[in-house]
């Protein structure tokens, strides 16, 4: 993603004081300055933090300061106490604590003006812009000069699109009271949102010869100079600034602007991480100072910067674009795809978030997204991207680029199909073999089975046959030996047999039998 600085400051009781409002006639230029500071008094644009001498004004106290307290009016010690703790319960980022603690000091002092333009700066970082708004008119409703008061509510005016109303009202608060250094301030802040460099650049002088260490004229100075990319004029008077108030965030961060139009980027990433520990509330330092760790590809650090941003101005845009591409290098695409979202709500003229967009859902598996889906959408918000008007000459080569991630991830899918089938086949096939060898082994045994017993009873027919012939010739030899002898003729009688001698013969036949 680009590298989106911002150049101007963003912010973040049942009494009811009247509301501000300054609606006399708006003169095209405004008059010279009554104005004399006293000698050794606080400036008017006192560093949030700043204790006014003598003053026995509410502290602020804590790293995250909320609006300073004047010296006047003066309160008791437990009104002045009670103010301290709601500025420390800020800085933790308690707003609950907070608010009850700036509404107890409206309870004892109803004309606490800076306890109204905390209470707004609150509004503004619960997202309630309509309550802040009204907070800061009643902190002018009880001191119309008061330079916060001012300050935020111009710029609350213009980044929700009301410059050019404000601007008359700021004129004619002016006109009422010429030699109020508030309102002059926030006609400069406003001339310059609407780029009208000549007159901002000449209401702001009017304000330094007045006085000449107004530290917010020579912010809104320098940024007039910055804009006409005028960067050696432009760091001259903050360098002024910086030698009155070394402690004023602002100052700091436009530092950093102006360094980087000078190219001296490692000297700017000091002078927005200074300005953002300074006052860990002001929006701008924590997005430039975030946009640069973006760069480097520091996301960690880059997330924690422009967290801090978002949340002490939920409406300002260009940290939630920031903040989205902080998250897209830590991978976390559904974060930076709402971050982005966020901005095209906000802004959807904003032709660099479909960009974005664009880059990220083709870059990127995005869970829960189906692919095809994903390259058609990074497509879609490719041509809205030039539709809009975008001139990076790198989306044509995108758009090709998603265009073959489409036909690539049709092809894996048809040829995953194919596998499938084949697979499927092959499986089928393998389930018929598998329940024909079933049957095969099944008619195998049977036949088997069936050989074993032809077999078996061929060869018991065989035994049996065997036993018969053997009983048979058994009883064909004992038949013979038991046979009576036969009934001779005279003719066929035979001499009886020889008794035999008491010692056998000679194995020799004598020759008279033969």
């Amino acid at each position: 993603g680009s590298l989106w600085l911002s150049a101007c400051a963003t912010p973040a009781a049942d009494k009811k004081p009247a509301e501000a409002t300054f609606n006399g006639p708006a003169p095209a230029q405004t008059s010279e300055i009554p104005y004399q500071p006293k000698a050794g008094a606080a400036s008017p644009a006192a560093p949030v933090g700043a204790n006014p001498p003598g003053a026995a004004a509410p502290a602020t106290g804590g790293a995250m300061q909320p609006a300073a307290e004047p010296a006047k009016p003066a309160f008791d010690s437990s009104t002045q106490a009670k103010f301290k703790d709601g500025a420390a319960a800020m800085g933790r980022g308690d707003l609950v604590t907070a608010e009850r603690a700036f509404k107890d000091v409206l309870d004892r002092s109803p004309k606490a003006d800076y306890a109204w333009t905390n209470l707004g700066l609150i509004a503004e970082r619960k997202g309630d812009l309509n309550e802040a708004e009204k907070s800061y008119r009643r902190a002018l409703g009880l001191n119309p000069a008061q330079d916060a008061a001012w300050d935020y509510l111009v710029k609350l005016q213009c980044r929700t699109k009301r410059c050019g109303q404000i601007e008359n009202e700021v004129r004619g608060a002016i006109n009422q009271q010429p030699a109020a250094i508030g309102p002059r301030n926030a006609l400069v802040f406003v001339l310059l949102q609407q780029n009208k460099l000549e007159p901002a650049a000449t209401e702001a002088k009017k304000v330094l010869k007045a006085d000449e260490r107004n530290v917010r004229a020579m912010q809104l100075l320098a940024q007039v100079y910055f804009r006409e990319s005028k960067a050696e004029l432009a760091r001259l008077v903050l360098e002024n600034a910086r030698a009155i108030d070394v402690n004023d965030s602002a100052t700091h961060n436009s530092m950093g602007l102006v360094l980087l139009q000078l190219k001296q980027r490692p000297q700017a990433l000091e002078s927005f991480k200074t300005a953002a520990a300074l006052k860990p509330d002001n929006a701008e330092a924590r997005n430039n100072f975030g946009a640069m760790l973006n760069e480097a590809q520091d996301y960690d650090a880059a997330v924690k910067e422009l967290e801090a941003a978002v949340a002490a101005a939920p409406e300002y845009t260009l940290a939630h674009l920031n903040l989205g591409n902080a998250y897209r290098g830590q991978q976390q695409l559904q974060k930076a795809i709402a971050e982005y979202q966020t901005v095209l709500k906000a802004r959807p003229d904003f032709v660099d978030v479909y960009f974005n967009l664009g880059v990220t859902h083709l870059d990127s598996e995005i869970a829960g997204m189906d692919p095809i889906d994903r390259f058609r959408t990074a497509i879609t918000y490719f041509n809205q991207y030039k539709d809009k008007g975008g001139k990076d000459e790198s989306v044509e080569r995108y758009v090709k680029d998603a265009t073959k991630g489409i036909d690539k991830e049709e092809r894996r899918r048809e040829r995953e199909k194919k596998d499938q089938l084949k697979k499927a086949d092959n499986a089928k096939k393998a389930e018929a073999d598998a329940k024909q060898k079933v049957i095969d082994d099944a008619k195998a045994a049977e036949a088997a089975a069936a050989k074993k017993k032809t077999d078996d009873e061929a060869a018991a027919k065989k035994a049996q046959a065997e036993a018969a012939k053997a009983e048979a010739a058994a009883k064909k030899k004992g038949g013979a030996a038991a046979k009576p002898a036969a009934k001779l003729g005279d003719d066929d009688a035979v001499a009886p047999a020889p008794t035999p001698a008491k010692k056998p013969a000679s194995g020799k036949v004598s020759g008279d039998e033969k």
